[in-house]
C-alpha cells in the first residue's frame, strides 16, 4: 500500500497546491491513502468546515492536525462530527474530536492514522509516549497498517518517538516546523521516519507567512498579525510504502513540487 503524507497546508495557497498537484500524484504514484496537515489551512490559523470538507473534497482521505487546531472557535461545533479531522490525541479527557481514525482505502483496504502532539517548547499535555502506545495497541485491532503525525516542535522529541515506536507501526511523519528535513528512512524495526514533511504552502515566505510581518515581531518584540504569503508555492511531503501483511514500511520517498504562481 502507497500513502501520501502532505505537509502542513498553509492557508489558500497551500490549498491551491492540493488541488494542482494531489491528482497527478495519486495517479502517478499509484497512491491508496492520502494524508494532510491542516491546521493552518484557513489564513494560515485553524481549519473551517468548509475548509475541512473543501480538502476532504479535493482527494485527501483524512486531516491531521496540531495546536492551531483550536484557532478557529467554530471547530468545536463541529469536529465531533467529522470524523476524518483529527485532532492530537493526547489533549485530556472531554476535549472535543477525536486522536485517530480507521480509514478504508479506494479498495476497502484499513489503513489507521494517529495524531500526537509533543511536549517539549509546547503546552503541556498528556505524555505522548504512553498515549501512542496504548492508541496503537487498540488500532492494530482493526489494522496493521498505522501512520502516525507527531506534531513537535523538539527534533529530538520526534527521534525519540520514532524509535520509541519501531516496530510497532508502519510511519512516523513530523509535522509543525513547515521545513522539509532530509533524514528520511526506515528505521531497523521497519517503521519509516522523517523528521518533518515540510510545508505546502508559499516558500517566499517565512514558514508560510509573508516575510515583512514576521520580521517587524522579531525586531519589535511588538504582537502583529501575520498574513499568509502567496508567491513561489511548492507542495511538500512524502511517500510511504507499506507491506500490508506485516503493516511495516519497505521505503519512505521525499515529495517537492513547485506549484506555478
Amino acid at each position: 500500500m502507497k500513502i501520501l503524507f502532505i505537509g502542513d497546508i498553509v492557508g489558500k495557497p497551500g490549498r491551491r497546491a492540493v488541488k494542482t498537484k494531489l491528482p497527478s500524484l495519486v495517479t502517478g504514484c499509484d497512491i491508496d491513502l492520502v494524508v494532510a496537515n491542516c491546521e493552518n489551512a484557513a489564513g494560515g490559523y485553524g481549519v473551517t468546515k468548509e475548509i475541512a470538507t473543501e480538502l476532504l473534497n479535493s482527494g485527501i482521505d483524512v486531516l491531521t492536525s496540531g495546536n492551531h487546531i483550536w484557532d478557529k472557535k467554530e471547530v468545536r461545533d463541529f469536529i465531533d462530527d467529522c470524523d476524518r479531522l483529527l485532532r492530537p490525541l493526547n489533549y485530556p479527557p472531554g476535549t472535543p474530536g477525536r486522536g485517530s481514525v480507521v480509514a478504508r482505502t479506494c479498495g476497502d483496504r484499513p489503513a489507521a492514522v494517529l495524531n500526537i502532539e509533543g511536549r517539549v517548547f509546547m503546552r503541556s499535555l498528556d505524555c505522548p509516549f504512553r498515549a501512542a502506545s496504548q492508541e496503537i495497541s487498540d488500532l492494530k485491532k482493526a489494522s496493521k497498517i498505522i501512520i502516525v503525525d507527531v506534531h513537535a516542535e523538539a527534533t529530538s522529541e520526534k527521534e525519540a518517538l520514532g524509535w520509541y515506536l519501531d516496530g510497532t507501526v508502519s510511519a512516523v511523519v513530523g509535522t509543525h516546523t513547515h521545513v522539509q528535513t532530509a533524514d528520511e528512512r526506515v528505521l531497523p524495526g521497519g517503521t519509516a521516519y522523517i523528521t518533518d514533511v515540510g510545508m505546502t504552502g508559499a516558500r517566499d515566505s517565512i514558514l508560510g507567512m509573508r516575510k515583512e510581518g514576521v520580521l517587524e515581531r522579531f525586531l519589535t518584540c511588538a504582537p502583529n498579525r501575520f498574513e499568509v504569503a502567496n508567491h513561489d508555492v511548492w507542495l511538500q511531503g512524502v511517500v510511504v510504502d507499506v507491506d500490508e501483511e506485516s503493516g511495516l514500511s519497505r521505503s519512505i520517498e521525499r515529495i517537492s513540487l513547485h506549484i506555478d504562481d
